[in-house]
């Protein structure tokens, strides 16, 4: 995250231990820019039933990728009493949505792009709202990774179960293995946020998940729509409405919940099974003009040592 501040950095008042002391701060205490708006949104659905945000997030990663950028912008509805299954719905019908309008009411500049920079475009966004969309099992999807090394395929790397999936494998099984849009499902909770909600236990540790689909370990009910390009464009899961899983869940992971009681609270007074989803809006931009680096797709891109405008 990105701390703001309005304190002088080369006169930082500090207690006895040598920690930051922040009463003479704008906020009175450390602050950082957002994010994700979902923790919010999600207190917004269980009490509206369906919402979304949309508005700039900021991460502080030093990803020096042609699909990253340190300020963005993210589309992220949250609905109540939603299922795996439905999420996974709402989240193909969406993207599909934007790239019919598209087509619909760009038509003259797609056309442009298709001729311009990338010869593949149209047929591309017109496949996608051909074809439905694969569903697959993170544990399926390791074994379909491993086979295709077995057979010759490399990977910069590693995929073993457990591993998170860099963007070669996502975009090996989009347009590779599948050669249409993939929705990975049930991912181990090792990798995962805490806030996902956990699939059924299985005697030896393990989980079932997603299509019956039997894992090693405890896995969750995570939802990430890969794309042909781009890789991952959507990230979203069913969220864990139960309040002692969650808590199970934040004290196996030693987690400060410190300024998150609020949070805890919308568990502790009764909750509902609710669902929602992140997606990069330049991600989707960059998708639909067949652009091939996200810097192209946004007026002043924020990035890892550039920040002129």
């Amino acid at each position: 995250m990105f701390q703001v501040t309005t304190k002088n950095l080369y006169d930082l008042k500090k207690d006895d231990q040598g920690k930051i002391i922040y009463d003479d701060d704008f906020f009175g205490q450390q602050t950082s820019l957002t994010v994700s708006g979902q923790l919010e949104g999600e207190l917004g659905a269980t009490a509206l039933g369906a919402i979304y945000t949309f508005g700039p997030t900021f991460r502080a990663e030093n990803s020096n990728t042609p699909r990253h950028l340190a300020e963005f912008w993210m589309i992220e509805p949250e609905v109540a009493f939603l299922d795996q299954e439905e999420l996974m719905d709402l989240e193909e019908d969406f993207i599909k949505y934007c790239v019919r309008w598209a087509l619909d009411n760009c038509k003259d500049d797609l056309e442009f792009l298709n001729q311009m920079i990338d010869k593949t475009l149209l047929e591309r966004l017109n496949g996608v709202l051909k074809e439905t969309f694969v569903r697959l099992p993170y544990t399926e999807g390791i074994n379909i990774l491993q086979d295709a090394i077995k057979k010759g395929k490399k990977f910069e790397f590693p995929c073993n179960w457990g591993d998170d999936l860099a963007s070669e494998h996502e975009r090996y099984l989009v347009e590779e293995h599948f050669k249409k849009p993939v929705i990975m499902t049930d991912y181990p909770t090792a990798i995962k946020s805490f806030y996902m909600k956990q699939n059924e236990a299985t005697a030896n540790g393990g989980s079932i998940g997603y299509k019956g689909v039997e894992a090693p370990a405890p896995t969750m009910q995570g939802t990430d729509v890969l794309f042909p390009q781009i890789g991952e464009i959507i990230g979203g899961s069913v969220r864990e409405a139960d309040y002692d899983k969650l808590m199970a869940e934040i004290n196996r992971r030693q987690m400060d919940m410190t300024h998150l009681w609020w949070y805890l609270d919308t568990r502790r007074w009764g909750s509902c099974p609710h669902a929602g989803f992140g997606l990069g809006f330049e991600r989707l931009i960059l998708f639909v003009t067949g652009m091939q680096n996200i810097r192209d797709v946004i007026p002043f891109p924020r990035t890892p040592r550039s920040a002129e405008f």
